[in-house]
């Protein structure tokens, strides 16, 4: 298989449905000659003109509000959100609006719009554009809210969310985007709802997603040279959320330890926690469940600062050596 970039699977992904389906467009800020602010949608104006990418003024509430009522007439809008901080200023449109639209007509009304933005801190963007929300976003029936971590995982995900008949908030991580991995040149679909055990292990259980799938999995490849065997559970999806995947692990490794780059206060780590709590597996643990989150700050300029601020490797090989050696 071919080796590409994060970037250029979802570049790639959105072209191909255009070329398939005319009632797919996108919609945004800066996304046409400049090409998008991280560069997806580089080139798609010349090829499928102003009317399929259209630029917008700065006004993420408008935005949102056009590709509703767009999507309630049978098109297919694909938003970009220049990064995810702004989706604060979309509350009512995606809260309110398209996440309950489906609902509150009875299912006759259908709301198929997918919302990109790339998230996370790590590339110096500072407090207003370095931000992970998805715990907001999971926090509103209706959504599903997608975070890949592959190039291989945003195609598959991608594909599925354009084809949904309803919202579908699809996270981007900002340091994925030069990431390369093998990508098959046809057409897959990965379902929502379905985890994938990035690592199999028999030590620990480690819950995450996105930017830390990789951290993780690079501490836990340092550790097998001391027999020490971390299962890495990638969550994919965090709305539908694959309850199984994490029991079976969890009840086979005995220990849990949730990863994410949000903060910690009512993250979604708590969500998996209170999954393992009234499963099976919790009476499977023989040691406490574990949470390695951001801090309860907002996201510092200074780089130094900015790395503090969310785990990283040294933080993971400490917290998962603590919960092996009983240092609770």
């Amino acid at each position: 298989m071919p080796e590409i970039t994060y970037l250029e699977a979802i570049r790639q992904t959105l072209w191909k449905e255009m070329k398939r389906d005319e009632r797919v467009f996108i919609i945004g800020e800066d996304i046409g000659r400049y090409g998008g602010a991280f560069g997806v949608t580089h080139g798609m104006l010349d090829e499928f003109g102003e009317k399929r990418i259209i630029e917008t003024p700065i006004s993420e509430p408008s935005i949102i509000g056009a590709a509703i009522g767009a999507a309630l007439l049978d098109m297919r809008p694909v938003v970009e959100i220049m990064f995810m901080d702004f989706i604060l200023l979309t509350l009512d449109q995606i809260g309110n609006q398209a996440a309950k639209m489906h609902y509150m007509f009875g299912g006759k009304a259908t709301v198929p719009i997918v919302i990109r933005m790339p998230g996370g801190s790590g590339t110096g963007a500072a407090a207003q554009h370095s931000q992970s929300l998805e715990t907001l976003l999971m926090h509103l029936p209706g959504l599903k809210v997608v975070t890949p971590s592959t190039p291989y995982d945003a195609k598959g995900l991608l594909t599925t969310a354009l084809h949904d008949l309803n919202p579908v908030c699809f996270i981007e991580h900002k340091l994925l985007y030069k990431m390369k991995g093998e990508v098959p040149e046809e057409d897959y679909a990965i379902p929502f709802g379905v985890a994938d055990v990035k690592r199999k292990g028999k030590d620990l259980t480690v819950v995450t997603n996105e930017i830390m799938v990789h951290k993780t999995i690079a501490v836990a490849n340092r550790l097998a040279s001391e027999g020490i065997e971390i299962e890495v559970v990638d969550l994919r999806t965090m709305v539908p959320l694959d309850k199984q995947t994490i029991i079976e692990s969890v009840t086979k490794t005995g220990k849990l330890l949730v990863i994410h780059e949000a903060c910690e206060t009512a993250g979604w780590a708590g969500e998996i926690m209170a999954v393992v709590s009234a499963s099976r597996a919790f009476d499977y643990l023989d040691a406490p469940m574990r949470r390695l989150t951001g801090k309860n700050t907002p996201i510092p300029y200074n780089r130094d600062l900015e790395r503090a601020a969310v785990p990283q490797e040294e933080d993971i090989e400490r917290e998962i050596r603590a919960i092996l050696k009983g240092e609770y």
